[in-house]
């Protein structure tokens, strides 16, 4: 594909040095995120099948001028979309020659209509050009410096949630535990399961958590707070370019009353600081959302995030939790035992991207 004086090619992931290439990119740009890496491209379509592409744009010198990561997203019940990045909350065209820009969006437009794939969703990054549509306001993230020491990190906290964070330090019968091995992927799937059915939503495949660490080796670990012998809170972080990014966590339901996730996050500011990080990115909520609420309770101010999408017919595929649609699905799902929540899930949710 020629767009101009640039050449834009799909990029063979299996290919070492390809590969290299392209994460070598990612890692010197400023604006590259671990959803532009090739890792989380392979990642998500070994956890869930979804093929993974990555368009190159590539200057005459034979130089990557920009990356455009996608996820051919196919559900029964949600259709079908080239997404940036599947399952993520960033992603989007990277570049660092603005005319590979535009050459990358005419690409990914050409390959929709190639595949007759109906859109295409670009989250983050910079505007594709005319014809994409706009998507801003329903999403807000959160991100500030993690703090010199744990007494700076907790005086950072606002007195009303410093106090319940309090409380969780001084509950002698919670300790954190960190890794990444079986039990670490157990203990999380089991809090992270019945935190979504919770909240009314399908859980991922457990197999998407086993392969997005291992994908990402030292760059990814998971931190559980346990009751005792009994997890009641754990996430899975990425680490990337001085970024702590929590992404997938929650807590069953006895959390809120131990204060659990506050232990969780507040150690693992800690542990970032302890691995040379600089940022704490607490990701993205729904603008307006109880999440959203929780996250600036805990010293975080919101940022606004624009999403782009395209349609060769002028419809999306409609994802949204908030959807008039979605709300009775939602409302019965959170009355599902969870081993039949857990049963079921991983096949809806794998077509959400």
């Amino acid at each position: 594909m020629m767009a101009g004086e640039m050449l834009v090619t799909r990029l063979n992931l299996a290919d070492p040095a390809q590969r290299d290439a392209a994460d070598g990119f990612v890692m010197a740009h400023p604006q590259g995120t671990p959803f532009h890496r090739p890792a989380w491209l392979t990642g998500v379509e070994r956890g869930t099948g979804n093929r993974a592409h990555m368009l190159a744009a590539v200057a005459p010198s034979g130089e990557i001028a920009g990356l455009l990561p996608l996820h051919h997203v196919r559900s029964a019940l949600f259709g079908q979309a080239l997404v940036s990045s599947g399952f993520a909350v960033d992603g989007g065209i990277l570049a660092s020659d603005p005319a590979a820009v535009p050459a990358l969006a005419a690409a990914c437009q050409g390959m929709a209509r190639d595949g007759g794939i109906a859109s295409v969703e670009i989250r983050g990054g910079p505007a594709p050009g005319e014809g994409w549509t706009l998507h801003e306001g329903s999403h807000v993230g959160f991100a500030r410096p993690i703090a010199a020491d744990d007494e700076a990190e907790l005086l950072a906290v606002p007195r009303k949630h410093r106090a319940e964070l309090r409380k969780a330090l001084a509950n002698g019968a919670l300790r954190v535990e960190i890794g990444r091995d079986a039990r670490h992927r157990r203990a999380h799937y089991r809090v992270y399961s019945e935190s979504v059915r919770n909240l009314g939503t399908p859980v991922f495949p457990a197999r998407l958590f086993r392969e997005v660490l291992a994908a990402f080796g030292e760059d990814a670990d998971i931190l559980v707070v346990h009751e005792g012998e009994r997890p009641v809170s754990a996430v899975l972080t990425l680490y990337h370019q001085g970024r702590v990014m929590p992404f997938w966590g929650g807590g069953i339901a006895d959390a809120r009353r131990l204060r659990s996730n506050e232990l969780m996050y507040y150690r693992l500011m800690g542990h970032g600081r302890a691995r040379g990080m600089r940022v704490f990115d607490f990701g993205r909520s729904r603008t307006g959302s109880g999440q959203a609420a929780w996250k600036r309770s805990f010293g975080f101010d919101p940022a606004p995030l624009s999403y782009h999408g395209w349609s060769a017919t002028g419809e999306r595929r409609d994802v949204n939790p908030d959807s008039p649609r979605h709300q009775r699905r939602i409302d019965l799902w959170k009355k599902l035992p969870l081993p039949v929540a857990n049963l079921i899930g991983p096949f809806i949710a794998r077509g959400l991207g």
